[in-house]
């Protein structure tokens, strides 16, 4: 596994980058093969606070978490726990629809293709300048699936294209829970 550790204005010590290393090494049990690509964890201080930020594709889903706290050791667990959570709603999420089609198989390399869309916080955004580009590759996909993959990323909306239409939608979290979907006319 390609895993790339990276510190915004830390140093990166070998005991980190050990403790990192193997955090992430028990996240191989979750999936059969390997990410699709490296491995990305952030490690950055900002006024006395310890945040961690790991993100990872596997079978065509994009995983991410940023967890915060007082020590960094702590924040490597916090994140790696939330990616845990992640994963294991995604495999309950993929069986139980499998069960519900009648498919007894279980979920090969490539059954689901997505793309991730990351959004810029509130502290990131200025209204005169664009502090943030990010290009992504568009994957087709169902409904269904890209309010999975906006779920597992802990956002609002999800860009993706859709399957049946071939054109690009946006998926949204709407007030009480509900999803809103957004097709060109």
């Amino acid at each position: 596994m390609n895993i790339q550790i990276r510190g915004d204005h830390l140093d990166v010590t070998p005991a980190l980058q050990d403790y990192v290393e193997k955090k992430i090494t028990r996240l191989e049990k979750y999936f059969d093969a390997p990410p699709e690509r490296q491995v990305s964890v952030t490690m950055k201080i900002e006024r006395g606070i310890h945040r961690v930020e790991v993100m990872l594709q596997v079978h065509g889903v994009l995983f991410r978490a940023e967890e915060a706290s007082d020590d960094m050791y702590a924040s490597i667990d916090l994140v790696m726990d939330k990616l845990e959570q992640q994963m294991t709603k995604y495999r309950s999420k993929l069986n139980k629809r499998f069960r519900e089609k009648g498919v007894k198989t279980r979920v090969q390399n490539g059954v689901v293709a997505s793309a991730g869309v990351a959004t810029a916080t509130a502290e990131e955004l200025n209204l005169t300048q664009v502090v943030r580009h990010k290009q992504i590759s568009f994957k087709p996909m169902d409904v269904q699936e890209a309010v999975l993959q906006m779920d597992l990323l802990g956002h609002d909306f999800f860009v993706f294209t859709n399957a049946d239409t071939d054109e690009i939608n946006v998926v949204y979290r709407r007030k009480g829970g509900y999803y809103g979907l957004i097709e060109p006319s």
